[in-house]
């Protein structure tokens, strides 16, 4: 069993090759806060227990989320990263502002006519696999979905679909060496920022001339206490809804396969039932895509009998949060039928995620879509994991199943 020495959240090749939920259940029980400082002035609070990530969460005032909200250290400069542009970077009340701008785009009837739309896609995609019989379930399957249905919604032309796929990647796995391509994480970051940049810029003028239903044009043609938004704020909440519009249901689309194929007594209990609202629940609390969220303590405070100072980091990490035994029954058992399943997979109070209404219509629409069309879904080979210690990413997932027929076009 790993000891609290042996622990080292800052590194990111321990998620990659160890196992952070030992780690995770290791400090929950001898260390639920725990202040790590490897480096001299790299230091940060972990937080592994439900009961503490929620309370930070619920208290926006005391730590804030404006100087940054990941742990990384050096990566970018506050200019480079958006702080103060970005939605999730703003604190109150800058922040719920900004979030009304686009909130009504995203509640539960607003999101409901898309279902069709996403049928369709998903139809689609895996018209494109179902005679091969094998794929990269991740690249040929769980990430075109959301990147095409983000797309959509922001009235982004096809061709430039694939220019947003790779901004994603190099993004998120900016430390993972397939995307960072002899760069730092930094320099990764920064050069797929510049360019959504450049193209969110142009997206923008043509809006600003041309007015749409989109949600770029909502962004354009939006305003706070009377006030535009700022070409920067536009550019950079634009990049926020591609990255957020992604990540989370492809990571989310394969883990819970993953968890399907690895589980077959549930596999067969969602075949049976794929509508059942509780099974996307558990997929996005096993999976937890966005591991940690960092916050900055604006003041001193207590957790867990431990003082925090003004200016601590403060790291929530929603995958120890989302395995508590004390908030959740047989928490290491994958089950699909589990109620209540109040996990912190979209994090939870003032950021909370904007586009979780539209990332369960995405799932619960794709996983019904695919083991109905491909019959004895299995794992082919293996599972390769993204090199990042935020996001629970899986690059490569080979799967092999009953070569069929492809979609009447009807369907298509």
């Amino acid at each position: 069993m790993l000891t609290i020495d042996q622990i080292d959240l800052a590194d990111i090749d321990f998620f990659v090759q160890g196992d952070m939920y030992e780690a995770f259940a290791v400090l929950r029980e001898q260390a639920p806060v725990q202040w790590q400082e490897r480096k001299p002035g790299r230091g940060f609070w972990s937080l592994t227990r439900y009961e503490d990530v929620v309370a930070v969460y619920r208290d926006p005032q005391g730590f804030s989320s404006e100087q940054g909200v990941q742990l990384y250290f050096g990566d970018a400069s506050p200019e480079q990263a958006g702080f103060r542009r970005m939605m999730i970077l703003l604190d109150p009340p800058r922040h719920p502002k900004m979030r009304q701008v686009l909130s009504r785009r995203f509640t539960p009837h607003a999101v409901k006519p898309n279902a069709e739309m996403i049928r369709r896609i998903s139809s689609a995609i895996l018209d494109t696999v179902v005679e091969r019989g094998e794929c990269d379930f991740v690249r040929d399957i769980a990430a075109k979905l959301p990147t095409a249905a983000i797309c959509e919604m922001m009235g982004i032309a096809r061709e430039h679909w694939e220019l947003m796929f790779a901004i994603t990647n190099e993004t998120l796995g900016r430390h993972d060496e397939e995307y960072a391509k002899g760069r730092t994480g930094q320099e990764t970051a920064y050069a797929a920022q510049v360019a959504a940049r450049d193209f969110f810029v142009h997206e923008a003028a043509r809006r600003r001339a041309h007015p749409t239903n989109d949600l770029i044009s909502a962004l354009v043609h939006g305003a706070i206490e009377g006030e535009p938004l700022t070409s920067e704020e536009i550019s950079f909440n634009c990049l926020l809804l591609i990255l957020g519009g992604q990540e989370t249901t492809r990571n989310a689309t394969s883990g819970g396969m993953l968890a399907l194929m690895q589980n077959p007594d549930q596999g067969a209990k969602f075949a049976a039932n794929p509508d059942a609202p509780a099974a996307v629940e558990e997929f996005l609390r096993w999976t937890t895509p966005i591991t940690h969220i960092m916050r900055t303590a604006t003041r001193d405070a207590a957790i867990g009998g431990q003082r925090i100072r003004k200016g601590d980091r403060v790291v929530l990490w929603n995958a120890a949060a989302n395995r508590d035994p004390a908030q959740f029954a047989d928490p290491e058992q994958f089950n699909i039928s589990r109620t209540p399943n109040d996990h912190v997979a979209f994090g939870h109070g003032e950021h909370f995620c904007l586009g979780a209404n539209l990332a369960r219509v995405e799932m619960r629409v794709m996983f019904d879509e695919a083991l109905r069309r491909l019959p004895g879904l299995e794992l082919a080979g293996q599972v390769e994991k993204l090199r990042s210690n935020s996001v629970a990413g899986i690059k490569r997932m080979p799967v092999r199943f009953s070569p069929t027929r492809p979609a009447d076009a009807a369907h298509a």
